[in-house]
C-alpha cells in the first residue's frame, strides 16, 4: 500500500512538472509557427491571409492594452483602433529569428497608443518636451502615493524623485491640469446670470494709446521755443481760440495758426523718430 502511494504521489509529481508553464496572459497565442510562414512568403494573397491570421490572434492583446488607457478622455473603441494599427505595425516589422511577438508588440501597440494622446488628443499644440514632463510628472507622483498614508508630493518631492528642476516639475503640473481647453463662450458654474468666460476677461483700454503718445512728445516739447510752447499750451490746455491767443500775443492770427501747424509737426516727426523736414534721424 505504501508503495502504491508513493508511486501515486510521484505519478503526480511528474505530471505537475511536466504540465506546460502558465502563460501570463491569456491572449498570448502561439502562432510562431505562422511567423515563420509569413517570414517565408513573398507579398501576394497568401502573405496577406497570414498576416490576417496574426493580426486576429493577437487583437485581444492589443485591445487589453487599449483598456489600460480609458478613462483619460478618449473613447475605448477609439483607443482600440489605435492599438491595432500598432499591433498591424507590428505583425509586419517583426523578426521571429530575434525572440517571441509578445516582448516585441507590447512597447510597440503601446508607444502607439502614447503617441496618439501626445498628437491627437491635446485641444492646443502642445510642445513635446512639455508632453514629457507631464507624464513623468504623473508618474512620480502616483510612485510617490502609491504607499497607504502617503502625503501629496511637494515639487520638491517630484523633482528629486526624477531629477527634473523645479521649473521643470512646474511645467509638467501645468500641463496636467491643460489637457483640454474651455470655450470662452461657456458659462461660469455656480452662476445664474448667464456670464460667461468671455465676460470676465478685460479688453484693451484706449488710454493706453493716449499715455504713449503724451510720453512720445514729452521730448519734442521740450525742444520747441517758449513762445511755440506757450500757444500750444493756451490752445490744447487752456481751449483758447487763435483769435484770442493773437490778441494776448499781439500777433495776427495767420501766424497763430501757422505756428501751432509747424510746432505739431515738429513734435510728431521727433516723436516719430524723424527730424523736422521728414528725414530719418541718425
Amino acid at each position: 500500500m505504501l508503495t502504491d502511494m508513493s508511486t501515486s504521489r510521484s505519478g503526480t509529481t511528474d505530471r505537475t512538472a511536466a504540465a506546460p508553464a502558465r502563460r501570463a496572459h491569456d491572449d498570448a497565442p502561439d502562432t510562431a509557427a505562422l511567423f515563420t510562414r509569413l517570414a517565408a512568403l513573398e507579398d501576394g494573397p497568401e502573405r496577406d491571409e497570414v498576416r490576417d491570421a496574426l493580426v486576429a490572434a493577437w487583437l485581444p492583446m492589443a485591445h487589453r492594452i487599449a483598456g489600460r488607457f480609458r478613462d483619460r478622455g478618449e473613447a475605448v473603441e477609439d483607443l482600440r483602433q489605435v492599438a491595432a494599427l500598432g499591433l498591424v505595425k507590428a505583425v509586419d516589422r517583426f523578426d521571429p529569428s530575434r525572440g517571441a511577438f509578445e516582448s516585441y508588440a507590447v512597447p510597440t501597440i503601446t508607444g502607439e497608443v502614447k503617441r496618439h494622446f501626445r498628437d491627437r488628443m491635446w485641444a492646443l499644440r502642445v510642445p513635446r518636451r512639455v508632453q514629457e514632463l507631464r507624464n513623468r510628472v504623473r508618474l512620480a507622483r502616483r510612485e510617490l502615493t502609491q504607499n497607504p498614508g502617503s502625503r501629496e508630493p511637494t515639487v520638491a518631492d517630484i523633482a528629486a524623485h526624477t531629477g527634473l528642476t523645479e521649473d521643470e516639475v512646474s511645467a509638467g503640473m501645468e500641463a496636467l491640469e491643460s489637457f483640454s481647453t474651455l470655450s470662452l463662450d461657456a458659462e461660469l458654474a455656480g452662476g445664474d446670470d448667464g456670464y460667461s468666460l468671455a465676460d470676465t476677461l478685460g479688453a484693451a483700454d484706449s488710454s493706453f494709446d493716449t499715455v504713449v503718445d503724451r510720453e512720445a512728445a514729452k521730448e519734442g516739447l521740450r525742444r520747441l521755443p517758449e513762445r511755440e510752447q506757450a500757444i500750444l499750451y493756451m490752445r490744447f490746455f487752456e481751449d483758447m481760440t487763435q483769435s484770442r491767443i493773437a490778441d494776448r500775443l499781439g500777433i495776427s492770427q495767420m501766424h497763430v495758426s501757422r505756428l501751432i501747424s509747424r510746432s505739431c509737426a515738429r513734435v510728431r516727426d521727433e516723436a516719430m523718430g524723424r527730424h523736422p523736414g521728414g528725414r530719418p534721424m541718425a
